[in-house]
Order: C-alpha cells, then sequence, then structure tokens
C-alpha cells in the first residue's frame, strides 16, 4: 500500500509522542500538530493518508477539523482520540465519516493495530470482500466515503458470510440507526444478543435506543468506543449518498 504520511492531532505533547512511537515500526512518516488551525495548514501543504484526530482541543475543536477534512480531503481517513470514550456528537461524525475510535489510554499496539486495519482496507473492493472479516472493514470503508446505502448493503453480506457473528448485525443495526430507523436497528440489536448474550456493544446500543432518557453510545464493535446520538434525542436527516 502506498505510504502516505500520516498526521496525529492533539494538544497533549506525550499523546503525540506516544502516537508518533507506537507507529514508528510500520515505516510511513508521521508528522505532529497541536492544534485545529496547524492541521489544516498541513493538510493543504502535504497529502496524507490518514489523520489521528483528538476533538476537545482549544481553537478549532475536532468535529469542526473532521468536517473540513471530509469536505476538502474526503479520502483521508480519521481516527478519533477519545478521552473518555464520549462523544456527544457521534452521529454527527459518523455521519461526516468518522467510523474508527480509540480511547485513551492506549497501548502501542492497539496504535498500530488500529492504524494498519484502517489503511488495509482501501485495498478492499466488492470483488475481492467475500469473507466476513474483509466484508466488515469494506463496510466502514462505506461509512467513511459517506457511501451509507452501499455500506448498509455490505454489513447484508457480512451477515450472509457469516449469520453466526454479532458484531455485523451490531454494525448494521448502527447504520440503521444512524439513518433514523430506530425499530429496525432495534432489531438487530436484539439478533446480535441471540446470537451472542454476552455482546456488549449490542447490549449499550439496545439499552440507549429503547431508553428516552439515556444518552450513551454508538458502539460498533468490541474493542472501541463509538458514542451515541444527539443529547436532545432527536433523528439526524443524513442526506446519504
Amino acid at each position: 500500500m502506498e505510504k502516505k504520511p500520516i498526521l496525529v492531532v492533539d494538544d497533549e505533547k506525550n499523546i503525540r509522542l506516544t502516537i508518533s512511537q507506537s507507529l514508528e515500526p510500520l515505516g510511513i512518516p508521521v508528522q505532529t500538530a497541536v492544534n485545529g488551525e496547524e492541521a489544516l495548514g498541513k493538510l493543504r501543504k502535504n497529502s496524507f493518508g490518514l489523520v489521528f484526530l483528538d476533538l476537545k482541543m482549544p481553537g478549532i475543536d475536532g468535529m469542526e477539523v473532521l468536517r473540513q477534512i471530509k469536505d476538502d480531503w474526503p479520502k483521508v481517513r480519521v481516527i478519533i482520540i477519545t478521552a473518555h470514550g464520549t462523544i456527544k456528537s457521534a452521529v454527527e461524525a459518523m455521519k461526516l465519516g468518522a467510523v474508527d475510535f480509540i480511547q485513551k489510554p492506549f497501548s502501542p499496539g492497539e496504535i498500530r493495530e488500529l492504524a494498519t486495519q484502517v489503511l488495509q482496507r482501501e485495498a478492499l473492493s466488492e470483488k475481492n470482500a467475500v469473507d466476513y472479516v474483509s466484508l466488515i472493514e469494506l463496510t466502514k470503508r462505506h461509512i467513511s466515503d459517506h457511501g451509507f446505502s452501499t455500506a448498509r448493503e455490505t454489513a447484508r453480506k457480512a451477515i450472509a458470510a457469516d449469520p453466526a457473528q454479532p458484531e455485523a448485525y451490531n454494525l448494521l443495526g448502527a447504520l440503521l440507526e444512524i439513518k433514523g430507523d430506530w425499530l429496525e436497528a432495534q432489531k438487530f440489536y436484539r439478533a446480535a444478543l441471540d446470537i451472542d448474550p454476552t455482546f456488549k456493544p449490542a447490549w449499550v446500543n439496545l439499552d440507549r435506543t429503547t431508553s428516552w432518557n439515556k444518552f450513551g453510545r454508538i458502539d460498533l464493535g468490541p474493542d472501541q468506543e463509538h458514542p451515541a446520538t444527539r443529547e436532545d434525542g432527536a433523528k439526524e436527516d443524513l442526506n446519504e449518498k
């Protein structure tokens, strides 16, 4: 795969250093930015393949940086850095194409694994993604490309490829929730739990969508934090493609 530089955006020096050092074994150049303004300046001057982006920074916040990245450089992949595994505007973030989240504190291995996983998605296509794992990854890439309708279709293919795995049902449920179809989303969260009653992401999502007074996170997988809906509980119009 083409080794475009990775940009790490965080106002905490130790986080920038930790992520940069963690990525060194990948052999990919890494640049850093201390805030949104510096990040956007570097994006205008350089071609990046991946951005690690903290949402809470002084000046331009991470959500606005994400919005500008997806407007001006739609093929740049973004991994959101969260401090507490909670993003109040996660539906908005996912609408913009953010599907990968990593929670502080994290290990160097987690950083490398997630970066590699995201970058390797670029080689996937409808033709070569035939097994369950590759279809899940392709679904996430479609989300990053704002192809929510295609992402739902691909998630259904993942279910067909291996109907005994809960993650695809949970992922499709999240996509339906983003669309605004909460009742249908709940069916898929329940289907995930029928397969594996201990599958925590589906429990989190089902509990949130069935409790009007609980605003938690949209959780897309067992190892990543994916917060949920707007604080007022309103449905988003995603203007999907």
